[in-house]
């Protein structure tokens, strides 16, 4: 995982751990990787993965097993979605805006494009057929 400058590491491994939840590569109930193991593998503090997991937990997004670790919230992906949802309203959206109005890019475009690309997304998730 690259972290970049603008955002503390706790935080974008939250966005990672949720992305992960999103795209039900851990799906709800199933034991999350430990505070070690994830740190090991993104090579970073235990006590980054530490903080990352609390605020996780506060969010309602992985709850705690006593004895056994962390898992997936049964709703965690719902929680993901909410804080990203509301997080892209209140910080990027407005920047968003200010982009495409001194671009002067049209919402008919917007919206093409969007289209196209959601497009594209369905064809890449989209299950291949087994060759026999």
């Amino acid at each position: 995982m690259e972290f970049n400058d603008n955002e503390a590491i706790y935080l974008q491994i939250a966005s990672y751990v949720g992305e992960q939840v999103l795209r039900q590569q851990w799906p709800p109930d199933q034991k999350i990787p430990s505070v070690r193991e994830l740190a090991a593998e993104l090579q970073v503090n235990p006590n980054t993965v530490m903080r990352t997991y609390e605020l996780l937990q506060s969010q309602g997004v992985v709850y705690n097993r006593r004895g056994l670790g962390l898992f997936v919230a049964p709703a965690g992906a719902e929680q993901v979605r909410a804080v990203r949802r509301e997080r892209f309203l209140q910080h990027e959206l407005p920047a968003f805006f200010n982009t495409i109005s001194l671009l002067d890019i049209s919402l008919a475009e917007l919206a093409q494009r969007y289209e196209a690309f959601k497009t594209a997304q369905a064809a890449t998730l989209a299950p291949t057929p087994h060759e026999n």
